[in-house]
């Protein structure tokens, strides 16, 4: 079964494909959902071809909400898969995360080693996206970031602004219209 590469659609778990996909390790899946299911994926970054950029996968990129991320390992080389949230300001896809004064992230380190990415859509839109991470350090940036994520989980923006991470992700094909 062939899906064509402008059209989304959800997992069905009633068609053997679709539950083959799911169970699939993710360095073997392409784009799930808008690549073949059956043959030999292309290679990309992280395995994965870059596509056209969907416009169901715009959507679910318009706004923030929970998806994974695969990064990896900066000692050991192996994928390492996360839950998160995203945000998107101003037109921009950033993660972050609550403060933490005592420790690094392990997620932010393996960034800082290797800033290649993949992030894995998993609500009504499936797709796992190639993504490159720039993180954030210069102060006046990170200020204005984070207040704005601050306000939206209503925390203290002084203390996310010393100690949360904070990243820019750049996803390939995606680019969104700015706010002015």
């Amino acid at each position: 079964m062939t899906v064509p590469a402008t059209s989304a659609r959800l997992l069905d778990p009633r068609h053997e494909a679709d539950v083959d996909a799911r169970h699939a390790g993710w360095q073997d899946r392409c784009i799930l959902n808008y690549l073949p299911l059956a043959g030999k994926p292309a290679r990309g970054a992280r395995g994965i071809e870059p596509i056209a950029m969907d416009p169901a996968i715009r959507r679910a990129l318009s706004h923030g909400h929970v998806i994974d991320i695969t990064t990896t390992g900066r000692i050991t080389g192996n994928p390492r898969r996360i839950e998160i949230v995203f945000h998107v300001l101003d037109g921009r896809i950033y993660i972050s995360g609550t403060p933490r004064a005592d420790r690094v992230r392990a997620w932010l380190r393996n960034l800082e080693a290797d800033p290649r990415l993949t992030v894995h859509l998993k609500a009504i839109v499936q797709a796992d996206l190639p993504a490159t991470a720039r993180i954030i350090t210069e102060p006046a940036e990170r200020r204005e970031v984070l207040e704005k994520i601050a306000r939206i989980w209503r925390r203290e923006p002084e203390e996310m602004i010393a100690h949360s991470p904070l990243v820019e992700v750049s996803i390939e094909g995606y680019t969104a219209d700015r706010a002015a």
